[in-house]
């Protein structure tokens, strides 16, 4: 195996977090762990540039600390890093090296790539717990933003008929269908798309992303839920909320519920 390199960038916040995998992806790293107020990257030693790094960390006013590591097992690296997660007896994730978690209404398998820790960010944990109070039965679902799917594959467990997953990443589209047929889901279509354009009309959308992308896409959100449809969103914190409940507020979706977890937010709108 490889000597790979370990880069530690510090005071990181979820939105830089999500554009660095992204540029940091491009150029050859090659996993990710993600925490609060942290970010870990992985590149094999003879691929790594301090210089191309420097480039671009340097207009998000980051510095980083470098580790040489001497080999990477990424298989025992997914597992020592991807715990279960469990949401009361409602629902768990787990990896497919996890034992069967059989106390939980819904469990999801999820194959944990590049980015360590997948399902366990406060975020999904809240979006899934609001899950279990919003009737999916026979219900149409917008998932903005899929990642791994697990929200749309909890979707379609709950009795969801058409889920429409989609994400701007290539990676994760393709981990998403890797997941979607591990847990044997028929109602999932996954597509490659930046924008909700030609999407079309759901009874509920789902979208775990940031505030600026929430933000900048709360009329397409609006334009995308039918008539008396429900909303959850995450991905931001406290001071984002008088924002975004704001600017929903401009496209007839009020906020009916508010639930925060070690200082994220999640909020369910109603569209009138």
């Amino acid at each position: 195996m490889n000597s790979y390199i370990q880069v530690t960038i510090n005071n990181i916040n979820s939105e830089q977090s999500d554009i660095l995998i992204a540029l940091l992806a491009d150029i050859g790293y090659e996993g990710f762990e993600e925490g609060e107020w942290f970010l870990k990257a992985f590149i094999e030693e003879k691929e790594y540039t301090e210089e191309v790094l420097k480039d671009i960390l340097q207009p998000h006013q980051l510095t980083f600390v470098k580790e040489v590591i001497a080999q990477i097992n990424w298989n025992e690296e997914w597992e020592k890093n991807f715990e279960p997660v469990l949401v009361d007896d409602f629902c768990a994730v787990r990896a497919s090296f996890h034992q069967p978690i059989n106390t939980v209404q819904h469990e999801i398998i999820i194959t944990p790539k590049m980015s360590f820790g997948t399902g366990h960010h406060a975020t999904t944990y809240m979006m899934m717990k609001s899950m279990q109070q919003i009737d999916f039965s026979n219900k149409t679902v917008l998932d903005f933003g899929t990642g791994t799917g697990v929200l749309a594959i909890l979707a379609e467990k709950l009795g969801a008929i058409n889920i429409l997953a989609i994400d701007n990443d290539e990676w994760s589209i393709n981990n998403g269908k890797e997941n979607i047929e591990n847990n044997h889901c028929s109602s999932i279509s996954i597509e490659l798309k930046d924008d909700l354009n030609g999407v079309g009309e759901f009874d509920i959308v789902l979208a775990n992303i940031n505030r600026n992308v929430l933000l900048g896409n709360m009329k397409a959100i609006a334009s995308s839920v039918k008539q008396n449809g429900v909303i959850l969103i995450s991905g931001f914190y406290k001071e984002d909320i008088p924002a975004l409940v704001e600017e929903a507020a401009a496209y007839q979706m009020v906020v009916v519920q508010q639930t925060e977890r070690t200082s994220w937010c999640c909020m369910k709108f109603a569209k009138n």
